[in-house]
């Protein structure tokens, strides 16, 4: 054969291949509101950057009708590219060719990508998109799914892995996005569940459809495994990209600097005036942190999922920070078993990829009740000591109003090993708060007892517990808090703490690990 014929015979092979499931199928995928494995990846990559690995890879199988099955790159099409100038590896799940069943050499193709990804030092994205295992290939298709939970497990923590939810996603294949590191999904189109509604009622008796089980906002508002609800895929691959805007490429690696252009010596003077002078009323603390990070620019993860706790990604003076808030406007602030969670794995994302955190605080307590206790609210909530004492980046803390009993020490304390400490004027670090101090009280209690007028005498009590320790100063005159500060001054003292801490380096005992309160 001529060389000419075999150049010939290669663009034929290639042009099969990128017909994928077929022109029918395709149309299906596209009238069912979801673009095609390869176009998601050319809206993710920088364009003509995506260079495709295994594009001829073929099943093995001889089971059934197996022999005669041509199924285009196997199901899944991967390679690696650039995003916004940067290097990433990518595998994309195609519905259309046998809808995109995991088989052998499916996964074989995923492993390999997540195997040079972990020793590139590069992050992996990866669109799911199938109708689960192959059953035709039997246990080699269970063999595929635990290879590539077994990388997930290996690459935690050394490379960025994100998953997208880009269609069906079921039984063994919600594994890996689960121990992925965010999770993305679409509304109305994605959906995640390891039994459908179908078992379900045949098991249980329970009716349910494909959107309550396992849709975007379930996952997204009531389970917590998913981080992103997105209005489309193209939606979903843009909120990606904005992610990656703020990760490094590895653990090794610090995070990206961007040159914002806004003022680090920029007052914030709104936020002298944002603290209710009614304690029980509540503010946004989302108004807090846009006041304060370069250009009001604020990227939320689980924004529908234990509301009472806020995290993200922001920039100060253009370096990547890693936020975490109490929310005052939900449950008061308190934290429960899910906040709790939400920002332990948040902390040790950002501790994994050095990325200094920032916590803003005004937390009453933990939330009561029999609900939480029986929930294990003292397991979830030791995860969150556990996670800030762990953590070795720079770590600053801003209390704004309340700061009460545990919670006071859980919300990255001194004690607990934050870096720097500030305070507004208007902070309240204590060990409960006044109404319930002089219930306890011994000398209150007496006090009023005695009283010819006891609810005055309780009001003046409340009002000496208050101006006594219901402040930022006892805490500031034992160390606990660096610096009382106008809240306008935020930006700029907190840019100067992550300035000043940008050389921090601080080790853990040697060990194989620690064993988290799961």
């Amino acid at each position: 054969m001529k060389v000419s014929d075999r150049l010939a015979q290669l663009r034929q092979k290639e042009a099969k291949v990128l017909e994928m499931g077929g022109e029918k199928r395709l149309q299906k995928q596209h009238d069912s509101g979801k673009l095609s494995a390869r176009e998601r990846l050319d809206l993710l990559f920088d364009k003509g950057t995506f260079r495709e690995i295994d594009m001829f890879v073929h099943h093995r199988s001889t089971n059934f009708d197996m022999p005669e099955a041509d199924i285009a790159s196997d199901g899944v099409v991967t390679g690696h590219g650039l995003v916004e100038g940067r290097p990433l590896f990518a595998f994309s799940q195609d519905f259309t060719s046998r809808g995109g069943s995991l088989g052998e050499m499916h996964a074989a193709k995923i492993c390999k990508i997540m195997d040079m990804a972990a020793k590139s030092g590069v992050p992996v994205v990866g669109f799911n998109d199938s109708g689960g295992a192959r059953v035709e290939e039997g246990v080699d298709a269970l063999k595929g799914y635990g290879e590539i939970f077994f990388r997930n497990s290996r690459s935690s923590g050394v490379i960025p892995q994100i998953s997208a939810i880009m269609g069906p996603t079921a039984g063994g294949a919600v594994y890996s996005p689960a121990m992925t590191d965010f999770v993305f999904m679409v509304k109305n189109t994605s959906y995640m569940f390891i039994t459908g509604p179908q078992v379900i009622e045949t098991v249980t008796g329970e009716k349910t459809t494909f959107e309550e089980l396992g849709g975007a906002m379930t996952h997204n508002s009531k389970s917590g495994v998913a981080h992103f609800a997105c209005e489309s895929d193209a939606d979903a691959i843009e909120q990606i990209k904005i992610l990656l805007s703020y990760l490094p490429g590895n653990n090794l690696e610090d995070p990206p600097f961007l040159n914002t252009g806004d003022d680090p010596e920029r007052l914030c003077p709104e936020l002298d005036t944002i603290i209710p002078d009614n304690a029980k009323q509540a503010y946004d603390m989302k108004d807090v942190i846009t006041a304060i990070v370069d250009g009001g620019e604020f990227f939320e993860p689980h924004a529908y999922y234990a509301e009472n706790a806020v995290i993200g990604f922001a920039r100060l003076n253009g370096r990547s920070v890693g936020i975490i808030a109490n929310q005052p406007t939900i449950l008061a602030g308190c934290l429960d078993i899910d906040a709790s969670d939400k920002i332990s794995r948040f902390i040790r994302f950002c501790d994994a990829f050095n990325i200094p955190m920032i916590t803003f605080v005004d937390v009453p307590g933990y939330l009561p009740g029999t609900h939480q206790e029986w929930g294990g609210i003292i397991r979830h909530g030791a995860k969150l000591l556990w996670s800030y004492s762990e953590a070795t980046v720079p770590k600053l803390t801003l209390v704004t109003r309340k700061n009460y009993g545990g919670s006071y020490i859980a919300m990255n304390s001194r004690h607990l090993g934050a870096d720097m400490v500030f305070a507004w004027p208007s902070a309240e670090i204590a060990v409960m708060g006044a109404q319930g101090a002089v219930n306890i009280i011994g000398s209150y209690r007496q006090a009023m007892k005695v009283s010819a007028d006891p609810e005055q005498t309780r009001k003046e009590k409340i009002e000496e517990y208050e101006e006594k320790f219901s402040n930022p100063y006892i805490a500031a005159q034992h160390g606990y808090v660096d610096a009382v500060i106008a809240p306008s001054e935020s930006r700029m003292r907190l840019i100067d703490a992550l300035e000043v801490l940008s050389r921090k380096r601080e080790s853990l005992p040697p060990k194989k690990h620690g064993n988290i309160p799961m």
